[in-house]
């Protein structure tokens, strides 16, 4: 497969690259400013550009059969997440028969044994200083899932502890519903993240959905 991937360099972008190699995937590694390339992987091909200009998008995605987004805005800037997806749809719908691939966030997930409740409104979840950047990441979502679109789209929604660690290959899956532990944990590695992430691309399961992964 040939796949581009926007937000290369950073923590889930660049594991998202390394786990794409290693299966034998040809990579575009995009980044905004040239000055990251040294940050990327040397097997990639490097590239800049802009996931929230639809000129940059459709370049990058020309030729290619997925173009994952696995940018993050920064602090202050949570209001681009949104735009950004539609941004993306929009440069996409240039590329018929590309597929898009959101890394998004835990928070429109619903707890278990909650009766609905989503995790964002869960302080066990979703701790008062994630709530800005997990509002972002619902918005995200919504925009996804509301726009009329012929581009097809996917949506991963990791655990609510999502940091690096271990690449081990086992995991759950779900759809909805926050994926939590015996003890109620909910967590899953960067790296893991990427497995689940390379899985749907090589064998589409969730088509114009979310899904969910964590241990």
């Amino acid at each position: 497969m040939r796949i581009t991937v926007f937000g290369a360099a950073g923590t889930a972008g660049s594991r998202i690259v390394t786990e794409a190699l290693s299966r034998g995937h040809e990579v575009t590694a995009v980044v905004r400013d040239a000055a990251r390339f040294t940050e990327l992987h040397p097997d990639a091909k490097h590239r800049t550009g802009d996931a929230g200009h639809p000129d940059h998008v459709a370049e990058s995605a020309a030729g290619q059969d997925a173009v994952v987004n696995a940018t993050r805005p920064a602090p202050g800037r949570e209001s681009d997440h949104a735009a950004i997806t539609t941004a993306m749809l929009t440069g996409l719908a240039r590329t018929p028969g590309v597929r898009l691939l959101v890394i998004g966030g835990a928070g429109s997930l619903t707890v278990p044994g909650t009766e609905g409740t989503l995790a964002i409104d869960d302080p066990r979840y979703v701790p008062p200083a994630w709530r800005h950047i997990a509002e972002a990441s619902n918005a995200q979502y919504d925009a996804l899932r509301t726009a009329v679109t012929d581009v097809d789209w996917t949506y991963l929604s990791p655990s609510a502890i999502l940091e690096p660690g271990t690449r081990t290959g086992t995991f759950r899956l779900g759809g909805d519903e926050l994926l939590v532990d015996a003890e109620g944990n909910s967590a899953l590695s960067m790296e893991d993240l990427a497995v689940a992430l390379l899985d749907e691309a090589e064998n589409p399961k969730h088509p114009r959905s979310r899904f969910t992964a964590g241990y």
